[in-house]
């Protein structure tokens, strides 16, 4: 083994972040340096990222020599294999020195609150790619998956005005390097580390006076150390903590979480959290206006009552010096967890200022699940403008009410002290919009009733097979099952060898909703007057 061979394996330490030298994307942690059993010269051990990525765990032939992750993210490399990374300086050189490539353009971009690509914005990009004395005016920079592990010497002075820093995917793990980086470009003020696994050590984080927006998705973050970090953000307005398996929100020297007076957006998707009490330890940020909690583990939620925060607080802190939950709290994002209550959706309406909310992917929202249809969640929640990430507007509102009051009536006309504990918003529709019971009268009243309960539904042919066919407008009873309306769609339609398959389509509903229970009423499943049905084919 030559000297430059055992210079270069002695360069790589445990615990060190390093890519296969062919793929930047390979990223793991050094776990072992030394020789293997069996085989000669010597060895980097390396537990790489992701599932199914390495070889063994870690040991060899009966003998181990590190603990990985998992079965089959650990694997034995040559050094000549590995790479121990890049300066900042360098991937900015490598980047942005020459003509970009198509496919490198494609990825100059940074992620969004709602976590979408939004494309970098170059000043005078021209001038940047013919020389790098240009470098100064470059004002956002995309080195996503470079293998950055390191700082370079006077990057402040080559790119002073950059303003935004995209760094997923790269060899960062010390949070100091972090402090660093941010220290010498003084305008900075958003950096995106998703992808980087951060130490668990914090130590040395100088002060980040300018830095807004933090993006810290996948970095094995939890939120004892968001504590720490916190005190070294003062002026943060969104902070992404996504996919970090985070279970409990902990606060340090109270019993809710204190300062971040800035932050306005707060984005916990893709975590593990279940129990609505870890996120009342927010309600008392007073900036909070957006909070993204998609794809946790919540079952209910509910707006906490005087004696809530008394408890919360404890006796330390009285209610007095409390201020009102979620008070600035406009957008709230809840999809994908295991909500399934109707409680849990009409305490929305107690949050002062929500007017966003996403509830799909939750059982209560899942017609086919047993839960309610989006006119039924409009018509419950009386301030919501945005449902879905779709806009509410004042005629679908309108609608959407109407048809859940005459839905409330059509059922449970007979039992008053029912109805106002399963639809607390009843008697305030009805009033409003003047919507009568229906009372039997002498003479003409049978078919002046019946026509009341008609609908005029607009039918739509979609299927592939059934070809082109005019829509047909039918009048049919609000009491018609779906099952019923399969048959007579096949008799209108002359449908001879297909099956129907329905879906009723709603206004401002990205998708149209399936009607799959044969038994259901066209009342029951949300059908209104002037609703339309598409007609699809059974597969």
């Amino acid at each position: 083994m030559s000297n430059s061979t055992n210079v270069a394996a002695e360069s790589f330490k445990p615990g060190q972040r390093v890519h296969s030298a062919n793929d930047t994307r390979r990223i793991g942690t050094v776990k072992y340096v030394g020789e293997v059993q069996g085989y000669s010269g010597t060895w980097i051990g390396v537990d790489w990222d992701g599932d199914g990525n390495g070889k063994h765990d870690g040991s060899v032939n009966g003998v181990r020599y590190f603990n990985a992750r998992t079965e089959k993210s650990g694997s034995f490399v040559r050094v000549q294999n590995l790479s121990p990374g890049i300066s900042l300086l360098e991937a900015l050189e490598l980047r942005y020195k020459g003509e970009a490539t198509k496919e490198e353009e494609d990825e100059m971009y940074v992620l969004s609150a709602t976590n979408k690509r939004v494309s970098v914005e170059f000043v005078g990009k021209d001038k940047i790619q013919d020389k790098l004395s240009k470098f100064e005016e470059l004002k956002s920079a995309s080195l996503s998956y470079m293998g950055v592990s390191s700082l370079g010497a006077g990057i402040g002075s080559i790119v002073p005005k950059l303003k935004e820093l995209d760094l997923t995917g790269n060899l960062l793990s010390e949070w100091k390097d972090v402090g660093t980086i941010c220290e010498q470009l003084p305008v900075l003020t958003a950096v995106n580390l998703s992808h980087n696994l951060m130490s668990k050590n914090i130590s040395g984080l100088s002060q980040l006076k300018g830095i807004r927006i933090l993006v810290l998705n996948n970095t094995g973050i939890n939120w004892v150390q968001v504590e720490i970090i916190k005190h070294s953000l003062p002026a943060i307005e969104e902070l992404h903590l996504m996919g970090n398996n985070i279970s409990a929100i902990q606060p340090v020297s109270s019993s809710v979480i204190q300062g971040f007076e800035s932050l306005r957006l707060l984005n916990l998707e893709d975590n593990c959290i279940a129990e609505w009490n870890e996120i009342l330890k927010l309600s008392q940020l007073r900036s909070l206006e957006q909070l993204y909690l998609n794809k946790n583990n919540l079952a209910r939620i509910f707006y906490p009552d005087d004696d809530t925060i008394c408890k919360l607080l404890g006796a330390s802190e009285s209610l007095e010096k409390s201020y009102m939950p979620f008070q600035n709290l406009c957008c709230l994002l809840l999809g994908n967890n295991n909500i399934e209550d109707l409680a849990s959706i009409d305490s929305l309406n107690l949050f002062p200022k929500l007017m966003e909310i996403r509830l799909s992917e939750n059982p209560i929202a899942d017609p086919g699940r047993g839960g309610i249809p989006r006119f039924v969640v409009i018509a419950r929640l009386r301030k919501i403008e945005i449902l879905n990430g779709s806009e509410v507007s004042p005629r679908e509102r309108k609608d959407s009410e109407i048809r859940y009051v005459r839905l409330v009536m059509s059922k449970l006309h007979d039992n008053p002290e029912e109805v106002k504990q399963l639809h607390p918003r009843f008697a305030e529709l009805k009033a409003f919009h003047g919507i009568e019971d229906e009372r039997p009268s002498v003479g003409a009243a049978g078919p002046q009733k019946l026509a009341s309960g008609l609908l005029s539904i607009t039918l739509k042919c979609v299927g592939a097979s059934i070809g082109e066919k005019p829509s047909l407008i039918k009048k049919l009873p609000a009491t018609t099952t779906v099952g019923k309306l399969k048959s007579l769609c096949e008799s209108f339609f002359k449908l001879k060898s297909v099956r129907p398959k329905l879906f009723l389509q709603e206004e401002g509903s990205p998708l149209p909703l399936l009607l799959d229970d044969e038994m259901a009423s066209l009342m029951d499943v949300g059908v209104g007057n002037e609703s339309t049905i598409l007609i699809d084919e059974e597969s």
